[in-house]
């Protein structure tokens, strides 16, 4: 499931960096918040897009931004938390 999450969370954040200016290729294990890619704003609109689609609560999950790195990071994280891919 893991590889099916990382194949849907890759169209939304390339429209992130894209938004950025950054039409750089980037792999699973890329830094993309950490190494600037990507901004807080940018962040924000990550966490907002992923309580929409994975329905995830924020509000009652341990976060820090290192969590939401790279696309492996952040479909980890998404399979951890999700109340929409799990059980």
């Amino acid at each position: 499931m893991s590889t099916d999450i990382r194949e849907s969370l890759r169209p939304y954040l390339q429209q992130l960096l894209t938004q950025a200016m950054d039409t750089q290729e980037f792999s699973d294990t890329d830094s993309l918040f950490l190494s600037g890619r990507i901004d807080s704003f940018s962040l924000m609109q990550l966490v907002m897009h992923l309580e929409e689609n994975y329905q995830i609560d924020f509000s009652s999950v341990h976060f820090e931004a290192p969590l939401l790195d790279t696309v492996a990071d952040i479909a980890a994280f998404i399979s951890e938390h999700s109340r929409a891919t799990t059980r």
